[in-house]
């Protein structure tokens, strides 16, 4: 008996997590004795919050989902940056061999795209500031890994959960929680215990905000561990914060006044964005929990464009098999037909992103670690703009 309400890797294999109609879909074409090979295509005509451009990350599980079933899949790279309306996955073959697979294949597509994405922009919001992933505690810990890997992909330098580090191959990162100070009774006493039994690898980040005044706490923590002490955190709830920009500004004026201006400052506790681009100058790394976590899905639907050869599509959608284009000097983007020439751009042959995946469900195509793709999206994200 199971005792968590989520689905194996196995049931998503079988094709058991799907949308019912599917099924009966396929019932219904096998009782016919109807054997159609479509072109299906997996593209956002709009993306969410005004957004330009939009990360893609799911390809991995996808290519292993399909693996093994007669089909043939196109995707643009997983960390692709993509723009609405582009096809980011075509795929072909027989309906009936993996139609059913459509909700799995959107679901591993939209909710990770939509994590990546926004730690793409609070990454770029960031700077060069430290941008680390703490919402595991607002999803389902079933998918704390795969959203530690999509905003890991999208920018985060570090992630706090256990497994999704040691899957990642990662060391864990995190501070202390009120719990332990409560706990101890007195933030000094949980400062000194911290520093005691931590091992010399983990560093000293103390919690300056559960008793009494942030800088208070702040000072009392580097004149606890002087020299050890790498940083403190703010986690200011929102009922007690006033304009946290200022209370900042007091917490760096009283360390360096001090002369700890080597204490780094930590700030979480609903942090997104907007907040990271207004607080950036004063804090050196960023816990972002609920905003990545939360974020808002990729709006991807899976369309047929072909059916037996012939483009063929439900109103609303270009029909027809395509390739997407683009040019990595000026990015400029181009969407034409599948068997079309390359455009050319600053005198040279655009790209094309829809490179083979599958091939009659063989993996055809090098999948990279999640290190490398992270680097590849950084070096992008560069001459992109929010």
């Amino acid at each position: 008996m199971k005792i968590f309400h989520t689905a194996t890797d196995e049931e998503i294999k079988n094709g058991e997590v799907t949308d019912v109609y599917f099924i009966r879909t396929i019932e219904i074409l096998r009782a016919k004795g109807i054997k159609k090979r479509v072109v299906m295509e997996v593209k956002a005509n709009s993306l969410p919050n005004g957004y330009e451009w939009a990360l893609l990350v799911g390809v991995e599980e996808v290519s292993r989902l399909l693996e093994g079933v007669p089909v043939d899949v196109w995707s643009m790279e997983e960390g692709e940056i993509f723009k609405g309306g582009e096809p980011v996955m075509v795929l072909e073959g027989e309906y009936t061999q993996f139609g059913h697979y459509e909700t799995a294949i959107l679901g591993m597509l939209c909710q990770a795209s939509g994590v990546a994405t926004k730690s793409a922009r609070c990454k770029m919001a960031a700077g060069d500031k430290i941008i680390l992933s703490f919402g595991a505690r607002r999803m389902h810990p079933s998918l704390a890994p795969m959203i530690d890997r999509a905003a890991y992909i999208g920018g985060c330098d570090g992630i706090s959960v256990i497994k999704s580090a040691q899957m990642l191959g990662l060391k864990p990162s995190g501070t202390m929680p009120h719990s332990l100070i409560l706990i101890m009774g007195e933030p000094v006493r949980a400062f000194l215990a911290f520093d005691e039994v931590m091992p010399e690898d983990v560093k000293r980040v103390c919690l300056v905000d559960t008793l009494y005044d942030e800088k208070q706490e702040a000072i009392a923590a580097a004149e606890a561990l002087g020299k050890r002490l790498f940083g403190v955190r703010l986690d200011t709830p929102e009922s007690r914060r006033g304009n946290i920009k200022e209370i900042l500004k007091e917490v760096r004026w009283e360390l360096d006044l001090r002369g700890y201006d080597y204490v780094k400052i930590y700030l979480s506790g609903g942090v997104d964005e907007k907040e990271i681009e207004e607080t950036k100058e004063l804090v050196d790394a960023f816990g972002v929990g609920t905003a990545i976590s939360n974020a808002p899905t990729i709006n991807f639907a899976m369309d047929i464009v072909e059916v037996e050869g012939k483009p063929f599509a439900k109103r609303g959608k270009l029909a027809g098999k395509k390739q997407v284009w683009a040019c990595r000097e000026c990015g400029n983007r181009k969407i034409t037909r599948f068997d079309a020439p390359p455009p050319i751009c600053c005198q040279r042959e655009m790209e094309p992103l829809l490179k083979p995946l599958l091939k009659e469900g063989k993996l055809v195509r090098e999948l990279y670690s999640p290190e490398e793709i992270r680097s590849r999206v950084l070096t992008r994200l560069k001459s992109m703009k929010s």
